[in-house]
């Protein structure tokens, strides 16, 4: 896994700024790319700061997701980035004085990668009313009116996972690997168990969670995915889905090597290089558009035109979607594209919670 992290087309605004940032967790190094950022604004620069979840930039998923939004933003929209990641075992604290850092430099907006940064981003925007924050993944009844959160409808793209792993299934025997239990990735979970069973009723679904909070390395320990995913293999699963970050390529290898079916998350986890060996047995991958939500953030804060509260992608807004790389669902298509609209149309109430 890349751990580096990259600032591009930028200049600090002074020493004590790069100091501040270095100390939190982040590098700097100059891409040489400012010439052509100003003019890709249009003369208006914007200078994005994001700070990542455990796992950074290269984590085959999540916030590889975040990324490419943040890429896109920088070359159509000549925004001038920092890129901050989380550190395994930090504090609160240390969340929150890399929002400050990011602040102190001149970021603005500023986002946030993960529900991990509610509290943090809570406090540090009602510090700085005039800086504008967005959240992915989280919000809060008591979040300042300059945070946007921006949340997707997981349950949704997973009930579509689970409709593709109940139809491959052989064993009649599935699973469910999810990196943290909390109430995101019970989302995933609820979901997709939901969708296996509007196929087969009666499938069993194992379900593993690797770590609960406060311990968040769930997301960023392939050992423990791997793990997990061998666990549900040896009980009889045939189609395991893992909503982990990282973790999840842990368990991706160990199902490729059981010649079985891995179901990826957020990205399109079949077209990752580090994953390339196992394509194969990768069925298809929930994809969560993170991307698309940064990028629209960063436009937003561009023209000015920024709105607080929460900003919901879902299903019908393409906020989430099945990946069909590999073309091993493409027999599905005309039950995915049935329960799709089952979904959008309202008709299907897909929920949110683990049920019973």
């Amino acid at each position: 896994m890349r751990r580096s992290l990259k600032l591009a087309a930028v200049v600090l605004s002074g020493s004590l700024g790069i100091a501040s940032l270095a100390a939190c967790g982040a590098k700097s190094t100059d891409n040489n790319n400012s010439g052509s950022a100003s003019a890709g604004a249009g003369g208006s620069a914007i200078k994005v700061g994001m700070a990542y979840d455990i796992g950074g930039r290269g984590d085959q998923s999540f916030n590889d997701s975040a990324a490419r939004g943040l890429d896109q933003a920088k070359t159509e929209l000549g925004a001038t980035v920092f890129e901050a990641e989380a550190k395994t075992g930090e504090s609160e604290g240390d969340k929150e004085q890399r929002l400050k850092s990011l602040v102190t430099s001149g970021y603005n907006p500023v986002i946030a990668v993960g529900f991990v940064y509610q509290d943090a981003v809570n406090k540090v925007a009602k510090d700085n009313p005039n800086v504008k924050f967005a959240i992915i993944d989280s919000n809060s009844p008591d979040q300042p009116s300059n945070v946007t959160s921006l949340t997707f409808s997981e349950e949704q793209g997973s009930y579509l996972a689970g409709v593709a792993a109940a139809s491959k299934s052989k064993t009649n025997h599935i699973g469910f690997i999810g990196g943290v239990q909390s109430e995101l990735i019970k989302k995933f979970e609820a979901g997709y168990v939901a969708g296996a069973k509007s196929v087969k009723s009666d499938i069993a679904v194992e379900v593993t969670y690797l770590t609960t909070p406060p311990d968040f390395t769930g997301f960023a320990d392939p050992g423990k995915g791997k793990q997990a995913a061998q666990g549900q293999l040896d009980k009889g699963a045939d189609v395991i889905y893992s909503a982990a970050g990282s973790s999840g390529t842990g368990a991706i290898e160990a199902v490729s090597a059981a010649g079985k079916w891995a179901i990826g998350v957020d990205s399109d986890q079949a077209k990752q290089p580090a994953l390339d060996r196992y394509k194969d047995h990768i069925l298809t991958s929930m994809v969560k558009n993170v991307n698309t939500a940064v990028f629209t953030f960063v436009q937003s804060a561009k023209s000015g035109s920024v709105q607080g509260g929460v900003q919901n992608f879902d299903l019908k807004q393409g906020g989430v979607s099945l990946a069909t790389t590999g073309g091993f669902i493409d027999d599905l298509k005309t039950k995915l594209d049935a329960a799709t609209q089952q979904i959008t149309s309202g008709a299907t109430k897909v929920p949110t919670a683990p049920q019973g």
